[in-house]
């Protein structure tokens, strides 16, 4: 996978769950064809084969995923247990906020909360009405699942106890997971639980979400939005526009 830009060579650093998704989308790429992205620093175009490289960085890879694969043998030999990262830091909860920063949110007219508690629910509501949205409550499961049917809602927030069962045999989650990915990808999906760590992409990503946050966050649900939207628009945007463009 490309991790500098062929023009500015700036950075690019994807987390788990968003190479993940490129990954899908270079996979369901023709032969023959590219998949667009935009640097997030220059924003000059790059195209991108499906082993995820430009036809620059291309030569140089190859020479190094062939040391690459050499030091993971021998870390694989030396290693038999992986640790996964550690969840992020929450500092910035603590922190006081001046205002909304409305002007990082776009093009998000539609939310959906569904949580069994109805105070909660209302704060989250509030929450994600302060931050622009048009807001839809629900109680019934299968409610939801014909109202996500019909209407296209940008961001969609999940309460695991929705449903008084388990998030595995939850109605509603299980038709998240199978909705077809050209639909998929243009919703924000977050889950809320209390066997969740706030922003930790890594639990997100293992349940098929954007975002998951602590039952315990919730009274913070504002400025968890704050710091997870933006950088998702950041960093996605440009590919969900080009993914667009090519009716996809």
């Amino acid at each position: 996978m490309i991790s500098n830009c062929p023009h500015c060579q700036g950075a690019l650093k994807f987390n788990a769950a968003q190479k993940a998704k490129i990954e899908q989308a270079l996979k369901a790429l023709k032969p023959g064809k590219r998949l667009p992205l935009k640097c997030p620093h220059c924003k000059k175009p790059m195209q991108l084969d499906s082993n995820g490289e430009t036809a620059e960085a291309a030569p140089q890879k190859a020479a190094a995923k062939t040391a690459e694969k050499e030091a993971a043998t021998t870390a694989k030999d030396e290693e038999n247990v992986i640790k996964p990262p550690p969840p992020p830091p929450l500092d910035f909860l603590e922190e006081k906020q001046g205002g909304i920063l409305e002007d990082n949110v776009r093009d998000v007219p539609m939310a959906l909360v569904l949580h069994a508690d109805d105070g909660i629910r209302h704060q989250l509501g509030a929450a994600m009405e302060a931050l622009g949205y048009q807001v839809m409550e629900l109680t019934s499961a299968q409610e939801a699942v014909d109202q996500v049917g019909s209407v296209n809602f940008a961001t969609i927030v999940f309460h695991t106890g929705f449903e008084g069962g388990t998030l595995e045999d939850s109605i509603f989650h299980n038709f998240m997971r199978e909705m077809p990915m050209s639909r998929r990808r243009m919703i924000f999906y977050i889950l809320i639980g209390p066997q969740f760590t706030t922003l930790y992409d890594i639990q997100a990503l293992a349940n098929s979400a954007n975002l998951v946050v602590a039952d315990k966050d919730f009274k913070n649900f504002q400025l968890v939005l704050h710091k997870a939207i933006p950088y998702y628009e950041q960093l996605f945007g440009p590919l969900l526009e080009e993914l667009s463009n090519y009716g996809k």
